[in-house]
C-alpha cells in the first residue's frame, strides 16, 4: 500500500454524486476556494492534474477544484496530527456546510480523518503503528465496525521474526474504506461499479507564494 492523502473539502451533502457529474472546475470559484484555505497568500496558476494523481501533492503546490456543491483541496499543509485542531478560519470556510478532512501516509501507516457538520465535530480519527490512537472523537461510522471488531486483522506469521501489528488493523485499510465511504473513491485494491472514477476528475493546480497563517503539519509528512 502506498497511498497518501492530504485532502479537504466542503460539501452541500453527499460528495460521491457530485464528483460522478462533476466536469470542468469553475475556474474563478476554485481560485476564490483556495484564498479562502490560505488567507494572504499569492497563488500563481501551475499544472492541474487528475484526482488520483492529486491527492497528496509535491511540496508548495496546492490542487483544488470547486464544483456545484463540493470544494475539494489537496495540499499537504492540511495534514493534522489531531484533526480536531483544524484551524478555525477553514471551518468558517465552510459556512455550514459539511467539512471532511482525509490524510493518510504510507511511510508511517498513518491515517487521520474528521468530519463536522454545521460547523460541530461528528468524527475525528488519528491513528499509527508508531503513534497508537492519538485522537478518538466521536462515534465511529458505520464503515468502521468490521475494523473495530477485529474482522480486518493485520496478517501475522507467530513462526516470523516480525512482531505482531500494533494496532487492531491496518490504518491504511481503513483510510482506503473512509476515502470510498466519504469521497466515493478508492486509491487501492479494486474499485466497485458504483466507485468515482479519480482519473476522470480533473483538479486545477496553484503554487502559493508568500507566508500564510495554516501551520505546518510536523516533519516527516
Amino acid at each position: 500500500m502506498g497511498a497518501k492523502t492530504a485532502i479537504l473539502a466542503y460539501a452541500d451533502g453527499d460528495v460521491a454524486p457530485v464528483l460522478k457529474a462533476a466536469g470542468e472546475p469553475q475556474a474563478a470559484g476554485t481560485a476564490e476556494l483556495v484564498a479562502r484555505v490560505f488567507p494572504g497568500r499569492g497563488t500563481e496558476p501551475t499544472q492541474g492534474d487528475v484526482l488520483a494523481e492529486s491527492t497528496y501533492p509535491p511540496e508548495g503546490i496546492t490542487y483544488a477544484a470547486s464544483f456545484p456543491g463540493v470544494d475539494l483541496v489537496c495540499d499537504r499543509r492540511l495534514m493534522f496530527d489531531r484533526p480536531s485542531e483544524l484551524p478555525a478560519h477553514l471551518l468558517e470556510a465552510a459556512a455550514g456546510r459539511r467539512v471532511i478532512l482525509h490524510a493518510m501516509h504510507s511511510v508511517s501507516d498513518w491515517l487521520a480523518f474528521a468530519v463536522w457538520e454545521e460547523g460541530r465535530l461528528r468524527r475525528s480519527l488519528s491513528l499509527s503503528p508508531d503513534g497508537g490512537v492519538v485522537e478518538n472523537v466521536g462515534g465511529p461510522f458505520p464503515f468502521e465496525a468490521p475494523y473495530w471488531a477485529g474482522d480486518r486483522p493485520v496478517e501475522f506469521d507467530p513462526e516470523g521474526d516480525e512482531e505482531p501489528y500494533p494496532l487492531p488493523f491496518h490504518p491504511l485499510e481503513l483510510g482506503n474504506e473512509a476515502l470510498r465511504a466519504l469521497f466515493g473513491f478508492v486509491l487501492e485494491g479494486r474499485p466497485s461499479p458504483e466507485d468515482v472514477d479519480p482519473d476522470e476528475i480533473p483538479l486545477l493546480g496553484f503554487a502559493l507564494t508568500n507566508d500564510g497563517a495554516v501551520r505546518r503539519p510536523r516533519s516527516g509528512r
